[in-house]
């Protein structure tokens, strides 16, 4: 089979590799399409994985189902979430899930930009059967809204409150339209580019802000009436973008740290000011079997939807294209096929 393995970012060679055999309990899944995920187009968190094959966005058709397999037979479409933790542990028992270590030992192999991948027992705990209406692009974007979900829920918005999200790529948009469907009061999108800033306007921000050097807390000052933001979401894996969400963040606020920053980034803020403004600073980091299911029914439901938010699409054979188009920033989400 052929597979998308990246050596170093900017390097991604399509390849010949065996294809995987699955035991009694495990599944074959054939692909049909993987999505890029905004973390494949960081240099410093991608470089550290490598070599491996990218994707863990993906969704197929079950090809084989080892002879212990009750809950998948082949032909089936399915989502394959890439981490599936044990439910046993007290992280799980406390509904950490990303902290479970089996969580964290979980993957795919060799991954979702390959023909086939083989999926491991534990993985099949949140493997999702897709309804027949249910698109394959829409599938993809399973994985990465329910990343919005557990950001949000982390959040602690609440029906009629203000949300400032910094960072109008793709998982921004999720977490415009997300955030609408829950209820949210004004939602404010702030980005670099007055493109993406005019279609979070688009998909229900009631504020697209383009930010010039430090001038985003003023722009959120003045579109609050000084009352700032009651969530903030900084999209952006940056201490310098945090401390600026931190800067807009309301009294009382809650500011969640969506991306992961390069481990040597220090995040420089004053104890006293978070102390007295009550502001709490939250990271979210991907997502749980709970929040899948959520993103599912947001998919089914249209809240989610392929038609608005993929914009690249490209066969397994134009993976270096698909990789660079992911870098420009007026694309929001690029789908590969197969």
């Amino acid at each position: 089979m052929q597979v998308a393995r990246l050596y170093d970012f900017g390097d991604i060679r399509v390849e010949a590799s065996a294809r995987p055999e699955p035991g009694p309990n495990e599944l074959l899944v054939r692909v049909r399409a993987c999505g890029i995920c905004s973390g494949d187009i960081m240099p410093w968190y991608i470089r550290r994985k490598a070599p491996l094959v990218l994707g863990h966005e993906p969704v197929g058709v079950v090809e084989q189902a080892g002879a212990a397999v009750r809950d998948f037979r082949p032909g089936q479409r399915v989502f394959v979430h890439h981490h599936a933790p044990c439910f046993q542990c007290a992280a799980c028992r406390r509904g950490e899930y990303v902290q479970c270590a089996t969580w964290r030992a979980t993957n795919l192999n060799p991954g979702g930009m390959a023909e086939y991948f083989l999926v491991a027992a534990p993985n099949l705990a949140d493997t999702l059967k897709l309804p027949d209406d249910l698109g394959d692009l829409d599938g993809v974007l399973i994985e990465p809204a329910a990343c919005v979900v557990k950001s949000i829920r982390r959040s602690g918005l609440r029906p009629g409150e203000s949300i400032l999200i910094i960072g109008l790529g793709i998982m921004g948009m999720m977490h415009v339209k997300i955030a609408r469907s829950l209820g949210a009061g004004t939602i404010i999108g702030a980005d670099l580019f007055a493109q993406r800033a005019a279609r979070a306007r688009e998909l229900g921000a009631d504020f697209g802000l383009v930010v010039s050097g430090d001038d985003l807390a003023e722009q959120v000052r003045g579109v609050t009436g000084g009352a700032m933001a009651d969530v903030v979401i900084v999209g952006p894996g940056t201490s310098r973008v945090i401390a600026s969400g931190i800067a807009a963040a309301g009294k009382g606020a809650t500011v969640v740290q969506f991306t992961a920053t390069p481990p040597d980034d220090e995040l420089l803020v004053k104890p006293h000011d978070l102390y007295f403004n009550e502001t709490r600073l939250v990271p979210s980091y991907s997502c749980g079997p709970d929040d899948t299911r959520e993103a599912l029914d947001l998919v089914r439901r249209g809240v989610i939807s392929a038609r608005e938010l993929v914009t690249h699409q490209f066969p397994l054979a134009r993976i270096n294209e698909a990789f660079a188009q992911a870098q420009k920033p007026e694309s929001l989400k690029v789908v590969v096929t197969f």
